[in-house]
């Protein structure tokens, strides 16, 4: 999936699906990295895409929980 339309997706989101996919992409980075560590990962480039994924999802989870702090 394209940057933009993750982006897009998870934008989308409420908080608590939000919690629920970064919690998922996070048991996804540590499936990578054992698949690393043992020598079966044949695509590198995912574990910097997961991680990167997990940044993303975790920032929007951070906006949307101090826009409504702020707001109410």
């Amino acid at each position: 999936m394209k940057r933009s339309e993750f982006m897009r997706e998870i934008n989308e989101l409420p908080v608590e699906a939000l919690k629920l996919r970064a919690r998922e992409l996070g048991e996804e980075l540590l499936r990578l990295r054992f698949r690393q560590a043992s020598g079966q990962l044949e695509h590198s480039h995912r574990l910097k895409e997961a991680r990167r994924n997990l940044a993303r999802v975790k920032t929007v989870i951070a906006r949307k929980q101090s826009e409504a702090t702020g707001s109410a």
